[in-house]
C-alpha cells in the first residue's frame, strides 16, 4: 500500500536545536521534525557461530563499518567463493563439481561457477547491525514507529538492552513500534539479521532468495527511518472501489495510545494524480467515537458522476487523503489506488467490463549490479516501459513481491501485476511454511493492496506436497472471502484447484518439460493452424504457464557490463570453451543466428496463443535472461533489460501487442503446382472496436510484391475469434525454389510470416557427383580426380564423443540442458553461409 505521511501539528525547531548531543550522531540525518532518516553508516558485526544473542552483542559496541541501506555484499563483507562454498539454491546438475573441463575453475584463486552469476562475496548466517540515535524532546509520549522498507532475511530488534521483536517477511517492510522503549535523548538501535532457512523453508530455488538470482542477501534495503506521530493515529487505509456504484469503500484503522475514548472527525478527499482529465470528487467528513487502542471505521465515498477508470490504456491514478483531527494533532496518510474491477466473465478477465488478453512475462528478481531489488520509482519505470515497448501489459513476479516501487510504476504505466508469496514451497504438510504463507499474503495485500496494478495472488510458483492441493484450495478460498480486489489460483504451473479464479497451466504451450523432440514445434511438420483450445478450461480463464523458454547463444560483450557484486563467471567459462575450439570469430555470428531462431520460436508461441479463442493470456519465461539454474539465456534481453541485437522491440510487436493479425496456414511448404492457402484472423485486445481495412501481400526475398489483395472492410470487436477471411493462391509463376513472405496489415498493424516454395518437377540430379555415405576408397579417388563428392552420413555412424550424441531438433534448446537432464534438442540451430559452393 502506497501511503505517505505527513504531520500538520509542527513543533518548535528549537527544540530540535537544544539537544546538545545531537552533534556527536552526524551520521543521523533529521528531514524533518517527525522523522529521522537512518540510512547511513552503521556498525557492523559477523556472528557466523551465532552467539550473539548469548554474548548479549546489543549492549557492546559493534567492531566494523558498513552503510545501509545495502547487502553485505555490497559492503565487501563475507567469505570468499571456493568449491566449498554452501549455496542455498539447489543444484540441479553436479558436472560442474566432477567433470575435467571445469577442473580448472574449481582451483583456489580461479574459482568460477557455471550454474549462475557468481556473487564477490558469500554469506548465509547472522549479522548485526547498530546504530546511535537521538531523539528530540518534542517526540515524548508520541508514536514512534521504525521503518526498514527491505529486509533479508529475519531482523530482531533491541533498544538499548531491551528486545522489541522479530520480523520474518521476505516481501513487505519490517515495521517496529518503538514507543514503550524510545525517549527523549540518546539510545542504541541494534538489529540482527539472519539470511538462513531454518524452521520456515520457502524453498531453495525460490527467487525471493535463491542464488540463482537476486542472490540470498544479508541486509537492509530501501527506505529506513524513525517517524513520529500523534498519539492518536491512522495505523492503515485500505480502499476497495465499486466502479459500479461509482464509490470507494474504505476502511481505516485507527490507533489510541491514550488510555481513554475519544470523538474525533475524519476527512477523506481523494484526487486524480496523474491523469489529463479532470474530475471533480466531493471531499466527506465524520465524527467518529474512537474506542482505546484500536478501532476500525468503514466508510463509502462517493466518487462523482463521472470517475476516471484505470487500465492499461487509461492508468487513472487517485490519491486519497484521510485525515484525523484529535487533540494530539492532525494526522494525515496518502493512499495511491484506482477506479478498476479486475474480475471474470468465461474464459476471459476483464478489465472494467471489457475483455483483456494478459500478455506477460516473469519477473524474477534479476538485478545484477547489487544482487537486491531496485526500490526507485525511476528503475522500475523502465523496466515496465521496455515490457511495454515488447507490446507486453502483465508481469508475473516469480515466487517473491516486488517492492512499493515496482507498483507505483506499475499504477502509472497500467501494468497488470500478479504477486507471490515469496514460496517455491513444499505445502500442506503441517510444516511451519503453510502459516508463513498466509502471513506473507496477508502482509502483502496489506502494504501493496490498494495499488490498481495489483491485480493476481497465486501462493506462489509450482507447488509440491502430500496434501498441496487441499490447502491451496483453502487458500484460495480464504483470500476470495477476504478480498474481491484481485483474482487467485493455487499455484503457478500446478497443481490446479477447482476452486481457482484462473488456471495456470503449463500444458498450452509448444514445448513442454521432458517433452524433447516430440513437442509440437519439434515432432510436427511446420504450421500456424494450431492453437490451445483442447487444453483451456470452459468455465474459467487459463494463463498459459512459463511458455517460452528458447536459449540463445551467449553475448560475451556483455561480461564488461557486470560492474557490481555479481560477475558473469559463467560467460568467462563458456568463452575459455569457444576459444579453445578455435572459433572465437564466430561468437558473435552464433549469437545472431541462434537468436534469429529463439524469435521464431517466441513468435509461434505467442501467436498459438492469441490464436485460441477465449483464452486468457500467457506469461513468458521470459523477455528477460535468466542467468541461474545452469545458464538460462532465455531472453531477447539480457539482464541488464538491453537489446541484444537481433530484434527490435517494435520486430517484436508484430506478434506481440494489442492488435495482431494472425496466420492459420496449414502447411508453409509448397510445390509451384499447388495453390497457397491461409486463413487470416485478428485479436483485437485494443481499448475499442476497430472499423479498419485488412490488406494483404506476398512478396519474394528481394522485396518484389508479387500478390496482394485485402478483405471486405469490417467491424472488428474485441477479442480475437474474428475471421477477416481467406487467401487463397496459384504458385504456378514461381519456377525456383524460395522463401516469401506474407504479409498481413490492420491499419498500422502489421505480421508477417515466411512460407517455401519448391518447383514441382524435380531436377535430375547432377550424375557427376557421387553421392555416399562413407569416405571410402571410391570417394577419394573421385576427390583426388577432380570429381565432386556428397558425403551424407549414415544416422548413428558418427561416435558421441565426436558429436554423434548431439540432439537435433527444429526448435533451439528449452531452458538449457543442466536443469532438465539433457533434453533434446541441444543445439542452438544453423550457422549457414549462403555464399559457400557446398
Amino acid at each position: 500500500m502506497k501511503i505517505s505521511i505527513l504531520l500538520v501539528k509542527l513543533y518548535p525547531l528549537v527544540a530540535l536545536i537544544g539537544l546538545s548531543s545531537l552533534n556527536s550522531f552526524a551520521q543521523t540525518t533529521l528531514k524533518s521534525s517527525n522523522k529521522i532518516n537512518l540510512a547511513g553508516e552503521w556498525s557492523f558485526q559477523i556472528d557466523s557461530l551465532d552467539k550473539g544473542i548469548e554474548g548479549k552483542w546489543f549492549l557492546k559496541k559493534l567492531g566494523q563499518k558498513v552503510n545501509l541501506p545495502g547487502s553485505m555484499n555490497t559492503n565487501g563483507k563475507g567469505n570468499d567463493i571456493t568449491v566449498d562454498t554452501k549455496w542455498t539454491a539447489g543444484v540441479w546438475d553436479s558436472l560442474w563439481y566432477t567433470q575435467p573441463q571445469f577442473a580448472k575453475y574449481r582451483k583456489k584463486g580461479n574459482v568460477k561457477i557455471s550454474s549462475w552469476l557468481q556473487p564477490n562475496k558469500h554469506y548465509v548466517g547472522v549479522a548485526w547491525y547498530q546504530k546511535k540515535i537521538a531523539i528530540p524532546t518534542n517526540w515524548d509520549k508520541r508514536s514512534i514507529q521504525m521503518f526498514l522498507e527491505r529486509c533479508h532475511w529475519e531482523s530482531t530488534v533491541w533498544i538499548d538492552n531491551q528486545e522489541v521483536g522479530m520480523q520474518n517477511t521476505l516481501s513487505a517492510p519490517h515495521i517496529y513500534n518503538f514507543s514503550k522503549y524510545l525517549t527523549p535523548g540518546e539510545h542504541t538501535i541494534t538489529i540482527r539479521m539472519d539470511n538462513r532457512i531454518k524452521d520456515i523453508d520457502p524453498g531453495s530455488d525460490a527467487h525471493s532468495l535463491t542464488d540463482n538470482t537476486q542472490t540470498n542477501w544479508n541486509g537492509i534495503i530501501g527506505q529506513m527511518y524513525l517517524k513520529s506521530r500523534p498519539a492518536v493515529y491512522i495505523s492503515d487505509v485500505a480502499l476497495y472501489p465499486d466502479v459500479a456504484k461509482k464509490l470507494v469503500r474504505a476502511k481505516v484503522t485507527i490507533y489510541n495510545l491514550l488510555n481513554r475514548e475519544l470523538d474525533e472527525t475524519l476527512r477523506l478527499s481523494a484526487k486524480a494524480t496523474n491523469s489529463k482529465m479532470t474530475t471533480s470528487v466531493t471531499s466527506l467528513s465524520k465524527k467518529i467515537h474512537l474506542n482505546k487502542d484500536t478501532t476500525i471505521i468503514d466508510i463509502e465515498y462517493p466518487m462523482g458522476a463521472s470517475p476516471l477508470l484505470w487500465d492499461e490504456f487509461h492508468p487513472n491514478v487517485y490519491k486519497m487523503e484521510t485525515s484525523l483531527t484529535s487533540s494530539t494533532g492532525n494526522d494525515v496518510v496518502n493512499t495511491d489506488f484506482g477506479m478498476k474491477d479486475f474480475s471474470i466473465k468465461g474464459t476471459q478477465f476483464t478489465i472494467n467490463g471489457r475483455p483483456i488478453f494478459l500478455r506477460g512475462t516473469l519477473e524474477c528478481a534479476i538485478f545484477p549490479i547489487t544482487g537486491y531489488p531496485d526500490t526507485d520509482v525511476k528503475s522500475w519505470t523502465r523496466i515496465l516501459e521496455i515490457c511495454k515497448a515488447y507490446g507486453l501489459n502483465h508481469v508475473r513476479f516469480h515466487s517473491w513481491c516486488p517492492p512499493e516501487a515496482a507498483f507505483d510504476a506499475a499504477d502509472s504505466l497500467g501494468m497488470y501485476l500478479s504477486v507471490e508469496a515469496s514460496a517455491w514451497a513444499d505445502v500442506g504438510n503441517g510444516k511451519p511454511i503453510d502459516q508463513y504463507i498466509y502471513d506473507e499474503s496477508n502482509r502483502i495485500v496489506k502494504q501493496f493492496g490498494n495499488h490498481p496494478s495489483f491485480c493476481m495472488m497465486p501462493y506462489g510458483n509450482e507447488a509440491h506436497g502430500k496434501n498441496d492441493v487441499a490447502y491451496l484450495t483453502k487458500f484460495v478460498q480464504y483470500w476470495q472471502a477476504k478480498d474481491k480486489r484481485h483474482v487467485y489460483t493455487s499455484s503457478s504451473g500446478f497443481p490446479e484447484s477447482k476452486e481457482s479464479d484462473y488456471d495456470s497451466s503449463p500444458k498450452p504451450r509448444i514445448q513442454w518439460w521432458a517433452a524433447g523432440l516430440k513437442s509440437p514445434i519439434n515432432a510436427n511438420p511446420p504450421t500456424t493452424a494450431y492453437d490451445w483450445a483442447e487444453y483451456i478450461s470452459k468455465n474459467k480463464p487459463t494463463v498459459s504457464h512459463e511458455i517460452g523458454q528458447w536459449c540463445v547463444y551467449p553475448d560475451f560483450t556483455e561480461i564488461k557490463k557486470y560492474t557490481g557484486v555479481l560477475k558473469a563467471k559463467n560467460f568467462e567459462i563458456f568463452q575459455d570453451f569457444v576459444n579453445e575450439h578455435g572459433m572465437k570469430d564466430l561468437a558473435h555470428d552464433f549469437l545472431m543466428a541462434s537468436g534469429k531462431l529463439q524469435v521464431l520460436c517466441y513468435k509461434a508461441d505467442i501467436e498459438a496463443a492469441l490464436r485460441t479463442p477465449g483464452f486468457g493470456g500467457f506469461q513468458l519465461l521470459s523477455l528477460q535472461d535468466f542467468p541461474g539454474q545452469g545458464t538460462a539465456l532465455v531472453g531477447v534481453v539480457n539482464p541488464f533489460w538491453e537489446d541484444k541485437g537481433y530484434i527490435t522491440a517494435k520486430e517484436y510487436r508484430q506478434f506481440c501487442n494489442v492488435v495482431v493479425p494472425l496466420s492459420r496456414m496449414k502447411k508453409i511448404i509448397y510445390e509451384n503446382n499447388e495453390d497457397f492457402l491461409d486463413t487470416i484472423q485478428i485479436a483485437n485486445f485494443s481499448a475499442k472496436t476497430l472499423n479498419k481495412t485488412i490488406t494483404w501481400k506476398i512478396k519474394n526475398v528481394d522485396g518484389k510484391v508479387l500478390w496482394n489483395g485485402s478483405f471486405a472492410k469490417k467491424e472488428i470487436p474485441i477479442g480475437n475469434s474474428f475471421i477477416a477471411g481467406e487467401i487463397k493462391q496459384s504458385l504456378t509463376i514461381i519456377t525456383e525454389a524460395g522463401r516469401f513472405i506474407l504479409t498481413v496489415n490492420v491499419g498500422e498493424y502489421e505480421n508477417a510470416w515466411d512460407f517455401f516454395v519448391y518447383p514441382s518437377v524435380k531436377k535430375i540430379v547432377n550424375k557427376d557427383i557421387l553421392v555416399t555415405q562413407t569416405l571410402d576408397a571410391k570417394a577419394k579417388q573421385a576427390l583426388e580426380n577432380g570429381g565432386k563428392v556428397l558425403l551424407t552420413i549414415k544416422k548413428g555412424s558418427i561416435k558421441g564423443d565426436a558429436g554423434g550424441d548431439v540432439k537435433i531438433g527444429f526448435s533451439s534448446i528449452f531452458w538449457n540442458t543442466a536443469w532438465t537432464q539433457g533434453q533434446a534438442p541441444t543445439t542452438l540451430g544453423i550457422l549457414c553461409d549462403p555464399k559457400n559452393p557446398a
